[in-house]
């Protein structure tokens, strides 16, 4: 079984690449189980072999996220979510992805999990707006400026022609630095201080924070913007306000779960803002082409975006087809 390491995964897994093999996942499809949530940190005292371990562990869970295709492989993200790490100075989440040949069960990888997430939600992102954004589209602003914000940046500066990158993040010196990243890459990307104005000018606008307080106001987007918003991936987070999403023309990676656990869509559903028929279409329907999704240069476009265990397995067996490819 091979170990494939997050460098590898970044420089074999092109955009190119993987925006194609999500779009023949979502038109394919695949099994797809609800995602297995298992609590290891409510022990009770008089159960606990060792009562400060399970004190030390306290909030921590386990996620399972599997997903096979008939005739395909089968793979499953195995993810564990430790508050307490922080105090440890070590990583809150971790994650791996284990790839199993289809036909014998046998294991073929071990995938660094954060770098194929990375990958595969900046690949979606790019995926819908290569069906909603305009294809003339020029200035990205880049909302956020975390670990995959740089993917999110050369996700869709991969399929529109962009030629300026404008950097909003709360703490002004992180948006310095990514915005020097990506100069260094060739790209025209600068930081701003000016959230409104930049929002007022943007082609494209792709939000990827933890906010649970309104970002992104409707009021401010412009005739034929796209907004991608990857961020607020529970109910109780927020990226835009109901302005946008009333204004905006929505489309979800996946229906089932953006109604649920995305509070951009979640939210203004649960107060009557808007209806279930607001939501246009998911990933399955554009890749299908139930849907067409853009049908004018003036309509605002919006993508929301919460995750699926279909991306991470189109993403895993991409990279073992890229990598078999490289090394015959």
């Amino acid at each position: 079984m091979r170990h494939i390491d997050a460098a590898t995964v970044h420089a074999k897994l092109d955009f190119e690449t993987l925006i194609s093999a999500l779009n023949t996942g979502f038109e394919e499809g695949a099994t797809v189980p609800v995602r297995h949530r298992h609590d290891l940190g409510t022990v009770a005292a008089e159960e606990a072999a060792n009562q400060a371990n399970a004190e030390a562990n306290d909030g921590a869970s386990l996620l399972l996220m599997p997903a096979w295709r008939q005739g395909g492989p089968t793979g499953v993200k195995i993810v564990t979510v430790y508050p307490t790490n922080r105090a440890r100075a070590l990583p809150a989440v971790n994650a791996t992805f284990l790839l199993l040949d289809g036909k014998t069960g046998h294991p073929l990888a071990i995938i660094d999990g954060p770098a194929l997430t990375e990958r595969r939600t900046a690949a979606a992102s790019a995926l819908a707006s290569r069906y909603l954004s305009r294809p003339f589209s020029k200035i990205l602003l880049m909302v956020g400026a975390g670990a995959i914000a740089p993917h999110l940046i050369r996700a869709h500066a991969s399929v529109r022609p962009i030629e300026r990158i404008e950097i909003w993040n709360r703490t002004p010196e992180r948006a310095v630095a990514l915005a020097e990243t990506m100069r260094s890459e060739g790209l025209n990307a600068r930081a701003t201080n000016d959230l409104e104005v930049s929002a007022r000018a943007a082609d494209i606008i792709s939000c990827a924070t933890l906010s649970t307080e309104p970002i992104i106001l409707g009021a401010w987007l412009s005739p034929g913007c796209h907004l991608d918003l990857v961020g607020a991936f529970r109910p109780d987070m927020r990226e835009c306000d109901d302005v946008a999403v009333v204004r905006a023309a929505v489309y979800v990676d996946v229906r089932e779960s953006a109604l649920i656990e995305a509070g951009d869509i979640a939210g203004p559903l649960a107060r009557g803002v808007i209806s279930k028929s607001h939501i246009l279409g998911d990933l399955f329907d554009l890749a299908r082409g139930v849907v067409t999704g853009r049908g004018d240069d003036d309509t605002i476009t919006m993508f929301k975006s919460v995750g699926t265990a279909l991306e991470d397995l189109a993403a895993a067996e991409s990279l073992w087809a890229k990598l078999g490819e490289l090394e015959r």
